[in-house]
Parts: C-alpha cells; structure tokens; sequence
C-alpha cells in the first residue's frame, strides 16, 4: 500500500494526466511499469492510443457547446452565467484531455504543458462548482460583476498556482520537486502537493456541492425530485473513478493494451456533467413572472 503523496501505484494502473509530468518520456510510460496502451502504429515509431477517450472528448465538447447555447436561452434563470463558466471549465478539461489522457503523438514537452493545464483546471472548474452552489443561497446577487469577479478572480488563483507547480514538476525548472521523479524500486513518484491538489481538493469541492446543493433543494425549496438528477451526477462521476482507478488495470490487460479505464471515466464524466445541468435546469426559473396590464399593485 503506498503512502500518503505516492503516485507509482496510480500510475501503474491508470492513465492520469499527473503521470505525463513524472515520466522521463513526458507520457504514460514510467518507472511504475504497468499494462501499456498498445494503440494505432503511426509512422516514425508513433502510437495513436486511447482513440475511444479521444473520440468520447470529442463529443464532450460538441455537449458542451451545446449546452452552454442552452444556457444562453435560459435568460431568467438564476446562476445562469455562473453555470456557463463551469461549462467553459470543463471544456477546457475534454480538450486537455484529448492530448493528456489520450494518447495523441506530441512532443513530449508539449504534452506536459498541456497536462498542467489539464490539471489546474480540473481544480479550477471544481471549484467553480461549488461556488456554483453557493450562489444558490443568494448571498451576493447572481450574474453581477462582483459575483463573476469573485469567482473568476478565486478560480484564477487555484489554476496558475496548480499549473505552476505542475509545470515546474515536469520541466524541473527549480529542481524542488525533483524527488517525485524517483520511481521504484528507489522511491514512489511521491509529490505531495500534486496528491492534494489533484487527489483530494477536487473531491472535497465535489461533495461540498453535492451537500449544499442537497440543503437548498430539501430544506430551502422543498423538494424532492432534482434529488434525484444531482444524485444520479454523483453515481456517475463515481462509477466513472471506479473504472479509471480500479478496473482499468484490468480492461487494458483483458484487451491487450487496446483500452483501458480512461475511456470509460470520460464516458461516465460526461454523463455526469449532463446531469448537474438537468439537475441546474430543473431548479431554476426559464422567465420572470410577467405583470399583467390592469392589475393592482
């Protein structure tokens, strides 16, 4: 069992955009061995793996449009432009995705930029997230300068501090995180800012939603049914952690290396953002009450 900040036994069995920044070779191949993605030979050597996690971040995006033109409609609904950021947020994750996750032929300093932005987003758009909740209690006024403001100015923070230190693990720029290069069998790619940046806050912004959301809808509202589309996000986005952390060992040794749990984690993900904007839909008003010509104050 690794310790606390060890990444080798994440990396031997998944395909995580960390790995990109703790690999010689800049990918997903490293000291903790594992099955390797087999992929679509290219010329010169090249692999074009994970095509089924490309593709699914191909369809995530297109949602993801589309899903923001649908919140554009939505004029009079409350967190409306609050809820597009997210959607901007994860946007930015499925193209990310395509070259971090995916097994897409890059340069591999490349690739390591990208997987930092990968990375400081992922915080970043959870963050949002909660913030999202938040903005469900009315304590500052939805849709203003100051509330957009405030969460773009906190978001910004969490993503260029993520993404430096992601950058600098990868480039080696100061050599301060030089240790989490050490793989086994001399040490265990150990980075404990990474660990809680990437492995724990994402999570705890997640079920800080997933609480608040649960607290305005039953207590405050007094309702029952968008329980059920925010429950439903929260199964996915978690059947989508079991395969990419569990099971994708064995869906890529099963398969030769063709596939692994990374394309069933974007499957799932996706899903799951889907359902936090039915579950936004459904508790938010499409138009303000209109008054009606003759009536009393």
């Amino acid at each position: 069992m690794g310790k606390f900040g060890d990444f080798d036994s994440f990396c031997w069995g998944s395909t995580l955009p960390v790995c990109n920044l703790l690999s010689s070779f800049h990918n997903q191949t490293g000291p903790w061995g594992g099955c390797e993605l087999k992929g679509i030979p290219l010329s010169g050597g090249r692999i074009l793996g994970n095509l089924g996690s490309i593709l699914l971040c191909g369809l995530a995006i297109l949602t993801s449009l589309y899903l923001l033109w649908r919140s554009e409609r939505k004029k009079a609904a409350v967190g409306r432009r609050e809820m597009q950021l997210f959607l901007v947020g994860y946007l930015v994750i499925s193209i990310c995705e395509i070259f971090t996750v995916g097994e897409f032929p890059l340069n591999g300093k490349v690739r390591v930029a990208f997987s930092a932005i990968h990375i400081g987003f992922i915080i970043a758009t959870t963050w949002i997230l909660m913030l999202n909740a938040v903005v469900g209690y009315q304590i500052i006024d939805d849709g203003t300068p100051l509330s957009l403001a405030l969460m773009v100015g906190s978001a910004a923070a969490l993503l260029i501090g993520t993404g430096y230190i992601a950058l600098d693990t990868g480039f080696q720029w100061t050599g301060y995180w030089d240790d989490s290069w050490k793989g086994p069998p001399d040490g265990t790619n150990r980075n404990i800012a990474l660990y809680v940046l990437y492995q724990l806050v994402p999570l705890i912004f997640l079920v800080a939603f997933y609480v608040l959301e649960a607290v305005l809808v039953l207590r405050v509202l007094g309702e029952f049914r968008p329980m059920i589309y925010l429950t439903a996000a929260g199964l996915l986005f978690a059947i989508g952690q079991v395969f990419n952390y569990a099971i994708s060992w064995h869906i890529c040794e099963g398969t030769s290396g063709k596939i692994d749990g990374a394309l069933f984690e974007t499957l799932f993900t996706l899903l799951s953002v889907v359902m936090v904007w039915v579950f936004w839909s459904s508790i938010t008003e499409d138009d303000w009450p209109i008054a009606v010509a003759g009536t009393y104050p």
